[in-house]
């Protein structure tokens, strides 16, 4: 239902959220969430550009939320790569239906379901667990690897 975007930058948003404001640069984005390390720079930009997360350049730059991870949504990550479009008129063009028909009625009811949910769901409660259904961890405690790990080796410049 949802494109390979918007997962990835559901993962990339959630493991930023859970560094508490910590920088971070994207190939260990790329690296902790298993997304592609060039399809990373593409989704942060777009988050960057939606305002969701600031960058800096340089030795000590990287990658962190730009608001409060309580004050981003789920939707708000969803619409900076993929909106969420809506259905408001007859998708086969047809100047005679005004109002949606039972099929297409139904089927933005559920999109704007869809978005109520997202809009409600903030990255901190998705961080922290949420409301849990029968005891079950989140996908993000059961996905991120909150331990830092060594800094990536640059390779050796060849001797001449």
């Amino acid at each position: 239902m949802f494109s390979s975007t918007t997962e990835y930058a559901l993962r990339a948003a959630v493991y930023v959220a859970s560094l508490g404001g910590q920088s971070v640069r994207s190939e260990r984005i790329a690296e902790v969430t298993k997304v592609p390390s060039g399809y990373i720079s593409k989704v942060m930009r777009d988050l960057v550009v939606a305002g969701l997360v600031t960058s800096q350049r340089g030795p000590n730059g990287g990658f962190a939320l730009a608001r409060p991870a309580e004050a981003i949504s789920v939707l708000d990550v969803v619409n900076a790569v993929t909106p969420i479009h809506r259905i408001t008129t007859c998708p086969l063009g047809n100047p005679e239906h005004l109002n949606l028909c039972p099929l297409h009625r139904r089927l933005d009811d559920a999109i704007a379901g869809i978005e109520r949910a997202f809009g409600a769901t903030s990255l901190a409660e998705i961080v922290g667990g949420g409301p849990a259904r029968s005891g079950a961890p989140s996908c993000a405690a059961l996905t991120i690897d909150r331990q830092p790990l060594p800094e990536p080796k640059r390779p050796r410049r060849a001797k001449r």
